[in-house]
């Protein structure tokens, strides 16, 4: 069985991207870049890179529609993995191994060469028909999503070049699902990073100095810890909600200090929060505010990252682009479950300069293994994937 799927024209160019190491940090994209031109050429579509950040390429590949005056379909991919510790692996990380049953094994292989290369292989195959697209489909390939996609989507959304664009509706990553259904994810929690800094009366170890920065520290984690054992409670006693229903907090550092036997003048806590799209962000920093304040004198917050409030991206009748994909994945017969992304990705950058985008992997009956030891996906699921695609481009191109 392996040696039918390696001999797949559509896993070997897979295999091919999978074994670039674009993994982070610092990463050198050309391997990438000069990948996705052989690809660009062989398919027959037009390549442009954009560089809104030097050696930061954003690879754009064009099938030009019938109508260039309508809004285009944006396809988007990251190029870029995160780190592997390869001691953990069964097989190394970035040789595409597959195996007697199908499983093809990488760093990136659900997160997501994987749709990238589907992507390419549906044009392929609707070029290779004869089809013909009413609207005109870009195919983009991202850097730095895997850091936050501050040099890579969240510039260049911004830029006249993406503009030009003119992007009526975008499709970007999903997620693995154990189960039958698709999960779709038409919004992300909002990412908000505070530092908490605490500053108080410095002094020896062995008093009781009152105004003291641990003190306020213990304060202030409770505070958040507490808010954190609601929304854990809120999450456990609904069963249909998901871990993106609800506002996650999670204490990630604590550092300050200079020695044992000092009281330090200062000390900080990190949290992360991932806010509820129900979430009034205002009324959340409020209380942030009032905890500081009850905490005592010196209590001051900053923000590492704070995303601004992004609206969802409807799924109902008033989006003509969800009713065409909807109606092709019924026509598929996909079982589709409609959430809030937990993490984030580059859809929220998109989303912000008012572009509809739903977020898809077609990785049904496959385990979650994004970021994980041992990450892969079968081949069937990735070659069905592909045909998933062509059906799903023809409907929203042709909106």
């Amino acid at each position: 069985m392996s040696d039918d799927y390696k001999n797949n024209p559509s896993i070997s160019n897979f295999v091919e991207y999978l074994k670039i190491a674009s993994v982070q940090p610092n990463i050198n994209y050309d391997d990438c870049v000069d990948f996705l031109k052989r690809q660009s050429d062989d398919i027959g579509l037009e390549f442009k890179i954009y560089e809104p950040v030097p050696k930061k390429p954003i690879v754009v590949l064009t099938w030009p529609g019938q109508d260039t005056s309508l809004p285009a379909i944006l396809l988007n991919s990251h190029m870029d993995v995160v780190p592997v510790f390869e001691n953990s692996w069964t097989y190394p990380p970035f040789s595409g191994h597959i195996d007697k049953d199908g499983k093809i094994y990488a760093r990136g292989s659900q997160d997501m060469k994987c749709v990238g290369i589907q992507y390419l292989e549906a044009v392929r195959k609707l070029k290779s028909a004869g089809i013909k697209l009413k609207r005109t489909l870009h195919i983009s390939f991202v850097p730095d999503e895997e850091i936050g996609g501050h040099d890579g989507m969240e510039k260049f959304v911004l830029t006249d070049s993406f503009k030009a664009l003119n992007i009526g509706f975008a499709l970007d990553e999903g997620m693995a699902n154990p189960s039958e259904e698709f999960i779709i994810f038409n919004g992300e929690r909002n990412i908000w990073q505070i530092h908490v800094i605490c500053t108080g009366q410095p002094g020896h170890g062995s008093l009781l100095l009152p105004n003291n920065s641990g003190e306020k520290l213990r304060y202030i984690i409770n505070k958040f810890m507490d808010m954190r054992e609601e929304q854990k409670t809120i999450l456990e006693n609904n069963p249909k909600l998901t871990i993106g229903d609800v506002t996650t907090i999670n204490l990630t550092q604590v550092f300050g200090g200079v020695q044992s036997n000092v009281i330090p003048e200062k000390l900080t806590a990190v949290f992360d929060c991932r806010l509820a799209v129900t979430i009034e962000q205002e009324a959340f920093e409020n209380t942030v505010q009032q905890w500081c304040k009850e905490a005592g004198e010196g209590v001051t917050y900053e923000f590492e990252q704070k995303n601004p409030n992004v609206e969802c991206t409807k799924t109902d009748d008033s989006n003509p682009y969800w009713v065409a994909f909807k109606s092709a994945c019924d026509q598929m017969d996909l079982k589709l479950d409609i959430r809030i992304f937990p993490g984030g990705t580059d859809s929220r950058y998109v989303r912000r300069v008012g572009v509809p985008a739903i977020g898809f992997s077609p990785m049904n009956n496959t385990p979650i293994l994004l970021h994980d030891h041992d990450e892969y996906i079968s081949a069937d699921i990735f070659l069905r994937g592909i045909d998933i695609y062509v059906n799903l481009i023809t409907a929203v191109a042709n909106v």
